[in-house]
């Protein structure tokens, strides 16, 4: 069992769990963080300095405990290496990090309340995460909310943003929502949008509309 002693060091991220292993409740607690990080490695492919986790720990030492980590669905960190030393991360460890904490973080609501209007929002808020944005298709009316809310941190407190697409100039990307085409079935998602509110479109999306406009590539 690891021991913290805060006289000595604080614990290295090889030492850490990667996340609080809680089980989702729905599919898009996974479906749409993975979507946006997706999107962000076709948009951002040749940058090097960002960082999307999914259902990954965060661990800092604004709350009780640097080795009580906060788990959002999804989060965005700007001036940090892709790949931290060349590996893949475990969890994200904020002293690890240079201090860089998560620039956007993502929360879907889920079928059991998880705190994403009141604890979590101070957590993200203590520790410094800019934008906060609450996806609630399906439990919004139970929780007295609206399926949609970005906040932004001004002087240390939430606000909520009006807006959607909602364009962030600190990250360079605008969020909101749009349909999705999952085989046989429309389900609605979050994406990626430009300054312009035109939203980015999948690899699938672009190959079909080239493939309207010039016919079939080419099998070599």
């Amino acid at each position: 069992m690891l021991q913290y002693d805060p006289k000595l060091r604080l614990p290295t991220s090889a030492e850490l769990p990667c996340s609080d292993d809680t089980p989702v409740d729905n599919e898009n607690q996974n479906f749409i963080p993975n979507l946006l990080l997706f999107l962000l490695k076709f948009i951002w492919g040749k940058r090097t300095d960002w960082f999307f986790g999914v259902d990954m720990g965060i661990y800092h030492t604004t709350g009780v405990s640097p080795l009580v980590p906060v788990v959002p669905d999804g989060f965005l960190s700007l001036g940090v290496e892709r790949h931290r030393q060349g590996r893949q991360r475990k969890s994200y460890v904020v002293w690890e990090e240079n201090g860089v904490v998560p620039i956007f973080v993502l929360e879907v609501a889920s079928r059991t309340p998880g705190g994403e209007y009141d604890t979590k929002m101070g957590i993200y808020a203590n520790l410094g995460v800019l934008y906060y944005l609450v996806y609630n298709p399906d439990y919004w009316q139970r929780d007295r909310h609206q399926p949609f809310e970005i906040y932004r941190l001004v002087e240390g407190e939430y606000q909520l943003q009006i807006g959607e697409p909602y364009w962030m100039p600190e990250v360079g990307l605008g969020i909101g929502r749009a349909p999705y085409q999952d085989g046989e079935l429309e389900i609605e998602a979050l994406y990626w949008y430009n300054q312009q509110g035109v939203r980015y479109l999948t690899p699938e999306e672009q190959l079909a509309r080239y493939q309207e406009r010039f016919g079939e590539l080419p099998e070599d």
